[in-house]
């Protein structure tokens, strides 16, 4: 079979493998960490410090648009990815990894002066996840890294805003986005959107047919007062916007066509990493298979409740 058929979706993101290991409070605040954040790491030697004093729980081939994209299929969609690794041996999980995900892998490895991108996640005794990321070659993705045959050979590319977090990869952002049918988009982080707002913004408002973000994120972008600021916006911008608002649940805003959804209650919550992640992936499930929006919402929530009851942000 030819391996370009047409794809649902084709992800392009940073190439992370998760190292996941629990901690106590104490080891965030000795390491000067602020809990609940992800903490960009480029010095290799304060990467392998950290890391020399944890107890490695389970390493898994992540990224948050990886993520996402397993979890589209798991749900029976064809999909694939891009994302940058070395041909190390960390790189090499990582490839095995997604492949046996059924995802198909666009991207041929070779030795990079740095190595494959690690994501440290510290889960407190309280669930919170604390990242602490080395991108490594990850973060280095450039133009040729993206093929534009894949990118037209799919329905819609998802892209993540952490993948902005240096030079080169806007470059390939904009390759990816020209050649794009649809574009959907997370914003990842509050800290991503205030290092970049302006360009963000001017993603969010002239570049993507879906954006995904939390309330956070959403209130820095468009410095809002409050969420109605956020609602107004999103009935101005005349594109999908689909917000999650933590213990308030999901709203997506389609100019005037709002629509809204709770939280499972009663769930026994062990680890947060991925909740977003997965959210996506069951939104953007519905959304390629022509579900209305109260049932992508439902969708999402489905596939976060089950992913925070597991260690890990995989199903």
């Amino acid at each position: 079979m030819d391996k370009n058929v047409n794809m649902k979706i084709l992800g392009i993101g940073n190439a992370i493998v998760d190292v996941i290991c629990k901690v106590d409070e104490n080891f965030i605040s000795k390491n000067n960490l602020k809990k609940g954040t992800m903490k960009l790491i480029f010095d290799d030697k304060e990467f392998r410090l950290l890391l020399s004093n944890l107890k490695i729980e389970k390493t898994i081939s992540g990224g948050s648009v990886a993520n996402s994209i397993v979890g589209l299929s798991q749900l029976g969609n064809k999909v694939g990815f891009i994302g940058k690794v070395s041909d190390d041996d960390l790189g090499g999980k990582y490839e095995e990894g997604l492949k046996s995900e059924n995802v198909e892998y666009f991207y041929s490895k070779k030795k990079e002066e740095l190595p494959t991108g690690t994501c440290l996640i510290l889960v407190t005794p309280d669930s919170e996840r604390t990242m602490c990321t080395f991108l490594g070659t990850a973060g280095k993705i450039n133009e040729t890294d993206v093929n534009v045959d894949v990118i037209l050979n799919s329905e819609m590319i998802f892209l993540e805003g952490y993948l902005w977090d240096e030079g080169d990869p806007k470059k390939a952002f904009d390759k990816a986005i020209n050649s794009a049918n649809k574009v959907a988009m997370s914003l990842s982080d509050k800290f991503c959107v205030d290092r970049h707002k302006s360009h963000f913004l001017d993603l969010v408002k002239n570049k993507l047919d879906i954006t995904f973000a939390n309330e956070q994120e959403m209130i820095s972008l468009i410095d809002a007062k409050d969420f109605n600021d956020v609602i107004e916006f999103g009935k101005n911008l005349k594109k999908l916007l689909v917000i999650t608002r933590g213990e308030k649940g999901a709203v997506s805003i389609l100019g005037e066509k709002i629509a809204e959804n709770g939280v499972e209650k009663n769930l026994n919550i062990k680890d947060l990493t991925g909740a977003g992640d997965l959210f996506a992936a069951g939104y953007l499930h519905g959304y390629l298979n022509n579900l209305n929006a109260s049932e992508c919402l439902d969708k999402g929530r489905e596939m976060s409740s089950k992913v925070i009851q597991q260690i890990g942000a995989r199903l």
